[in-house]
């Protein structure tokens, strides 16, 4: 079983910026990736971003390229997500979630175990 927790959610005023953490533990082992969601109120939940364990790429919905940016040091267990110029439209909860899928990364469905969430409120 894997746990994941995030944190650094808040509120902030539109162009402002936020961290995310996310930290896994339990069975991880070292080769999953890792991705971040959010589901605003009435959304479906939205792919944000993503970064693949083999070879580190990374992958962004086209609303935050650019003002986002995921990172994993050293492939350990914790993944980051930095947003940049937020906007009132980013106002969602923020889930970071594990897959081992190397292919479909920007889909909940491809993901095995997911955090509880953290709320980020963007001002305008």
């Amino acid at each position: 079983q894997v746990q994941l927790v995030e944190s650094g959610g808040g509120l902030v005023q539109a162009g402002g910026s936020l961290r995310l953490s996310c930290t896994a533990s339990g069975r991880t082992g070292s080769r999953y990736s890792m991705g971040w969601f959010r589901q605003a109120p009435g959304k479906e939940r939205e792919f944000v971003a993503a970064i693949r364990w083999s070879d580190g790429d990374t992958y962004y919905v086209d609303s935050v390229k650019g003002r986002f940016t995921i990172s994993r040091p050293n492939a350990k267990n914790t993944v980051y997500l930095q947003m940049n110029n937020l906007k009132p439209e980013d106002t969602a909860v923020y889930y970071c979630a594990t897959t081992r899928n190397l292919v479909v990364l920007s889909t909940p469905g491809a993901y095995d175990y997911w955090g509880q969430g953290t709320q980020v409120t963007v001002s305008s």
